[in-house]
C-alpha cells in the first residue's frame, strides 16, 4: 500500500535559536512522504538565515562512518553519504512580510498542504523520530484525529515533566479541560467539513479541535511520548506574556463552557 502523504506545518515566529533542531526531528522521521511547510511569519531576527543555511546543507551536506577493516592494506574503509534523506520529503517555504500570528501563519499553511494527514509543529519543539509513523497507523485504522503524550523540557532540552494526556473521552478532554492537540496528527478533510483555525482567537487549536470532537471526529490517544514541547515559563515572550496567556485561558473557559453545553444538549 502507498503510503498517505503527511504535511506537516511549521510556523515560525522570532525562534530562529530553535529552528533548526525543529527541523532536523521532522526530516529524520522514519515515515517515509513528508511535505513540510514552514511559514515564516514576518520574523525579524535570523529566521530566514537559518532556512537558507537548512536547505544548503540539504543538497550539499555529507557524513560518513567507519564501514569495513581491508586487512590486507591495513586501511578503515570509510563510507560516505548525504547527511539528510534525500528522498520522500519536500521542502516549501512560504514568507509572510508583517507578522499576522499564529493563527494565519496555521491557515496559510493548511491551505497550502497537499498530503492526506496533516499537523503543526510549533518551531520551538521537536518530534520523536516515530511520531509520524505511529500516529499515521492510527488514522489509517479509523482514527480521524490522533494525538500522544509529550515531554516538557527546558531551554537546553532537559526535561521538566513527562505530561500523560488521558485517553480519549470528550469528557476528559473538552469538557473537564482541553487535554488533546499539541502532538497530534489528522485527516486534512477535517478542514473541508470544519474550517481552519480561528483567527480572533488564541485558543484557536482548542476551539478548531472541539470542532472536529462535537462534529464526530473519532479521536486516539497513544500513551507515548512522542513530542519535545518546550516550556516557556522563564521567557514571558508571545503568547506566554502575561496580559496573552490570560486572555487564552479566558478563551479555553468560554470553550469548556461551550463543550458542557454541547454535552447537556445531547442529554436533552
Amino acid at each position: 500500500m502507498t503510503p498517505k502523504t503527511v504535511s506537516l506545518i511549521v510556523p515560525t515566529f522570532n525562534q530562529a535559536q530553535y529552528l533548526r533542531v525543529c527541523l532536523d526531528s521532522i526530516w529524520f522521521q522514519d515515515y517515509p512522504e513528508l511535505e513540510i511547510i514552514v511559514v515564516n511569519d514576518g520574523s525579524t531576527d535570523d529566521t530566514s538565515a537559518v532556512i537558507a543555511a537548512f536547505e544548503r546543507t540539504l543538497a550539499e551536506d555529507t557524513v560518513s562512518f567507519a564501514s569495513r577493516y581491508d586487512a590486507e592494506r591495513n586501511v578503515i574503509e570509510r563510507m560516505d553519504e548525504p547527511r539528510y534523506p534525500q528522498t520522500g520529503r519536500t521542502l516549501r517555504v512560504i514568507q509572510h512580510r508583517k507578522n499576522q500570528g499564529l493563527a494565519s501563519a496555521l491557515n496559510t499553511g493548511f491551505q497550502a498542504a497537499t498530503g492526506e494527514y496533516c499537523t503543526y509543529v510549533p518551531s520551538d519543539d521537536a518530534l520523536l523520530p516515530s511520531m509520524v509513523s505511529e500516529m499515521a497507523a492510527e488514522l489509517t485504522r479509523g482514527a480521524d484525529f490522533v494525538y500522544a503524550d509529550m515531554a516538557i523540557v527546558d531551554d537546553a532540552g532537559h526535561w521538566v515533566r513527562r505530561f500523560a494526556l488521558p485517553d480519549y473521552s470528550f469528557q476528559r478532554c473538552f469538557a473537564d479541560w482541553y487535554l488533546c492537540g499539541v502532538a497530534k496528527l489528522y485527516k486534512t478533510e477535517l478542514h473541508k467539513r470544519f474550517g481552519y483555525y480561528d483567527e480572533a482567537l488564541l485558543a484557536h487549536d482548542h476551539d478548531l479541535f472541539q470542532r472536529f470532537a462535537e462534529g464526530g471526529a473519532v479521536m486516539k490517544h497513544i500513551p507515548r511520548v512522542l513530542m519535545y514541547v518546550r516550556d516557556h515559563a522563564k521567557r514571558e515572550v508571545d503568547i506566554h506574556a502575561p496580559n496573552s496567556w490570560n486572555r487564552l485561558l479566558e478563551e479555553s473557559k468560554v470553550l469548556v463552557a461551550r463543550a458542557r453545553a454541547y454535552q447537556q444538549s445531547l442529554k436533552s
